[in-house]
């Protein structure tokens, strides 16, 4: 019967499809009108080290947008027999902030600069003191400064600059508009007019006057809009961008597009003041939607919004779990030389149970897992790195828990200030991506961190690509005017808050053992970026 119904929803053209860019994978999401998944498609890409930038390329990402939608088809086609020909709604949404900076011919000035990129020290720092305000050396607004002060040539040039997820928006509605949540990641938002703040633009403005460009900031920056407003329809062009087939038909309204931060929130619905939630994948960030600011800015702290506009204190985290699953892989060459076949599922759920019976404090071991460099810990460049010493208890649990230890280590220094400094209050914190899918363990080790209880929901593994479908959907769907919180406790999880784990004492105590030494040889990871290239 739910194929039925399914297949029907595809033929009559309500179905709503989100895609999401993430860092390794470009995934999409058609969901019916009780907001459930009935098909996906995917797309696996890396970015590229390219003249010391992280990037990916425009063809890369027209070639994954591209691939995924196609694999979407051909799963609906397979399942149902049926082609998708119109949709009621679309969402877009990408890792959130860079720099995509685009001439008057609507070409891209230099590679699309991600997230990823820690060259903007000067710009961040200088901006943070002009602001009063943490900028981030990942923001929009870092990159652009960054480029001003080394007198990049292409500046002058600049007639609108954007995300991934504004571009690709822009590519196949024409509106140059951007969602409040991945806006808030180019220059701060104002919460009272949910717009850019003023004060800010302003101050941007008189910097960079001596420069005399022939544009001003609000000029080449996206529109703002919330969730539930609309943001342009799907194209004629915009329909052959995605699907290269020629049977999907334009017109569809789609909704502002947003970064991965504002997704993951829609998505565990953790979109109400005194909720958050922990993404946990190749980088890691901890949302908390916040009830009034902080008493000042914390470097460690980025002020962003939810997709409706509330304030959320946000620690972001440049490596999670790379690190980790590249020991993981150790375990499964050795297992293919013993000529054992391999399910990975096995092997995580093996040695991420078997880290539970380890010490708490991991016997002394230590993990860096920086693949790249680590902002919070002020590192432009990452060595991942196992430490021990000749007295630690060196054994395979204690190894597998100093590694997932590691992966939201940076994630708990940050949210020790918001608990223990600056008193905020949570009613719910939800986890969700890939350091949770072996049940409980990614959830424990995570409560012990931020010493909260953590929820994970069984939708939580849709991830990004659904929690946009649900923005279109909202977008679309929304009859009764509800607010988004509303419209996600009500109509989409009707109640469900998921399965939680609280903190052990137990648990608390050794990973805050583990976080001082962890802390304290931070020199040794310092040394090892200084000794090798």
């Amino acid at each position: 019967m739910a194929n039925i119904n399914a297949k029907t929803t595809i033929e009559s053209g309500k179905a709503i499809l989100g895609i999401e860019f993430g860092s390794t994978r470009i995934k999409a999401v058609l969901i019916d009108q009780d907001n459930k998944p009935i098909a996906q498609g995917s797309h696996e890409w890396e970015n590229q080290l390219v003249d010391g930038l992280w990037t990916y390329s425009v063809e890369a990402i027209w070639y994954g947008l591209q691939d995924c939608y196609a694999d979407l088809r051909s799963n609906v086609k397979k399942e149902y027999d049926i082609e998708i020909e119109t949709l009621a709604g679309i969402g877009i949404s990408a890792m959130m902030h860079g720099y995509m900076a685009f001439n008057d011919k609507d070409e891209i000035l230099v590679p699309f600069r991600t997230w990823r990129n820690t060259n903007t020290g000067k710009a961040a720092a200088e901006l943070s003191e002009l602001f009063v305000y943490n900028i981030p050396l990942r923001w929009s607004i870092s990159h652009l400064y960054q480029c001003i002060l080394e007198d990049n040539e292409h500046v002058k040039d600049i007639k609108f600059l954007t995300t991934l997820a504004g571009f690709i928006h822009w590519q196949i509605t024409g509106k140059k508009v951007l969602g409040i949540g991945d806006a808030s990641g180019m220059l701060p938002i104002d919460p009272e007019t949910k717009n850019y703040s003023a004060e800010m633009v302003d101050k941007f403005n008189k910097l960079i006057a001596p420069k005399q460009y022939d544009w001003t900031l609000l000029d080449i920056l996206p529109q703002v809009l919330v969730a539930g407003e609309n943001a342009g329809f799907l194209t004629e062009e915009g329909a052959k961008r995605l699907d290269v087939s020629g049977h999907l038909k334009a017109g569809a309204p789609v909704c502002p597009p947003e970064g991965d931060a504002g997704t993951g929130m829609v998505a565990t619905n953790a979109v109400k003041q005194r909720t958050g939630n922990v993404s946990a994948g190749t980088s890691s960030f901890s949302m908390i939607v916040l009830e009034k600011d902080l008493s000042k800015p914390y470097e460690m702290i980025d002020m962003v919004t939810t997709p409706d506009g509330s304030l959320v204190a946000m620690v972001h985290c440049n490596n999670c779990t790379s690190d980790l699953n590249a020991w993981v892989g150790l375990f499964k060459e050795y297992q293919e030389l013993l000529g054992i076949p391999v399910d990975m599922n096995e092997v995580y759920g093996k040695l991420y149970n078997n880290a539970l019976n380890g010490d708490t404090d991991c016997g002394g071991l230590i993990s860096y897992n920086y693949i790249s460099g680590e902002p919070l810990t002020g590192l432009s460049e990452g060595r991942p790195l196992f430490v021990r010493s000749a007295n630690d208890k060196f054994n395979l649990a204690n190894f597998i828990r100093t590694h997932l230890y590691a992966s939201v280590g940076v994630l708990k220094l940050g949210n020790d200030i918001l608990f223990n400094d600056e008193k905020v209050r949570v009613d719910r914190i939800t986890g969700h991506g890939g350091l949770f899918k072996t049940k409980g363990v990614g959830q424990r080790i995570l409560a012990a961190a931020i010493n909260s209880p953590i929820s994970v929901m069984e939708t939580a593994g849709e991830g990004g690509a659904w929690g946009i479908a649900l923005l279109a959907s909202y977008l679309v769907n929304n009859t009764n005017k509800q607010s988004l919180a509303d419209y996600l406790d009500e109509v989409v999880f009707a109640g469900d808050a998921g399965v939680e784990i609280k903190p052990t004492k137990e648990d608390v105590a050794g990973f805050n053992k583990y976080i001082e030494n962890y802390k304290a040889c931070l020199a040794i990871e310092e040394a090892a970026v200084k000794a090798k290239n």
